[in-house]
């Protein structure tokens, strides 16, 4: 177990924010875990587990202990015709982990290539891209309950997963998990997903394969993403919103060419980058943050941004699309 006071978090969060949390402590097993967990110090204090920080604004210093989870491992647990079953411990980062799965031949995961952050965070953000959600392809998922200190393995069910959503970011169970390892399960005979964006335009004249579709996904990102080491930022700051069919049926009077994917017979989704884009609110700037001027979506550290910069930069990105559409845009970066 690492334990350190008056710890910089600036590579603990893709913002680059140099904030500093009073305490940081990083368990490496999980008996590192049960033992921190029956500390009665640390269960005196605030805290907050984080990942890599690939989705957190920390608004300023954090005055109690940051955890971090240092459990690595990838293992293949079983298989049959049709499947694999793969455990990862939490703290594998999530591209590598995406790559390894490739590089054996294992189907599911190559849409969701390039997305910063760990093992746990995709279970627990149940984070999607290209036409993929992560949940899809989660089996099960371990944890620690914090009021007892127990081991408790969720089922996919009761992960109770839909967009960007889990039964752990539910505000009455957030922060009572931790998640130390995740199982998925990983096609054998890879179903491809290449309706989304333009990733079948992307592989034109190449054969599709779980390696060109990974190729061709980080190529896509890269160039409409910015790198977060060269300008700070947790990737889309919005979620896509949804609205009725009837509020669309009113928008598409004044945009008759306004993007949206159908959910269900009285739901569509809404891109919030169209939204935003809409609004001409690309390069806008409050302080040292930035509307990205490719990307809307993102709001990047363009200038040695503060927390607060980039917060009251999304608000007002959200104030703008409301009085504009009506529509309330919700961030899916968590505030600490």
């Amino acid at each position: 177990m690492q334990i350190q006071e008056n710890y910089s978090l600036i590579k603990h969060n893709t913002f680059h924010l140099d904030v500093r949390a009073r305490w940081f402590v990083q368990y490496d097993s999980e008996e590192d875990l049960k033992r921190l967990l029956n500390d009665e110090y640390f269960f005196s204090q605030t805290f907050w587990h984080i990942g890599q920080g690939s989705n957190l604004l920390f608004l300023g210093d954090y005055n109690g202990i940051i955890i971090h989870s240092g459990i690595k491992g990838i293992e293949l647990l079983k298989e049959d015709d049709k499947y694999v079953w793969v455990k990862a411990g939490a703290a594998e980062d999530w591209d590598s982990f995406v790559a390894y799965c490739v590089e054996q031949g294992w189907g599911g995961l190559e849409n969701l290539s390039f997305i910063p952050g760990e093992v746990g965070a995709s279970a627990f953000q149940n984070i999607g891209a290209y036409g993929v959600e992560v949940s899809e392809f989660i089996d099960s998922v371990h944890t620690y309950f914090l009021e007892t200190g127990e081991k408790k393995l969720f089922t996919r069910e009761e992960c109770n997963y839909s967009y960007r959503h889990s039964f752990f970011k539910e505000v009455s169970n957030r922060g009572l998990y931790y998640i130390t390892h995740v199982i998925y399960r990983l096609n054998k005979n890879p179903d491809f997903r290449l309706d989304y964006g333009n990733v079948k335009a992307s592989l034109e004249g190449k054969e599709v394969n779980l390696k060109n579709i990974r190729e061709a996904i980080i190529r896509i990102r890269k160039e409409k993403l910015p790198d977060p080491e060269k300008a700070g930022n947790a990737g889309s700051f919005f979620m896509n919103p949804y609205i009725s069919t009837i509020e669309l049926r009113e928008l598409q009077k004044n945009y008759p060419s306004i993007p949206f994917y159908v959910c269900d017979e009285s739901r569509v989704k809404i891109p919030a980058a169209w939204l935003i884009d809409q609004c001409g609110l690309k390069g806008k700037t409050y302080g040292g943050a930035a509307v990205h001027q490719k990307q809307p979506l993102v709001i990047i550290n363009s200038d040695k941004a503060t927390g607060e910069d980039i917060a009251l930069l999304g608000e007002e990105v959200r104030r703008i699309v409301y009085e504009t559409f009506k529509i309330e845009l919700q961030p899916e970066v968590n505030y600490i």
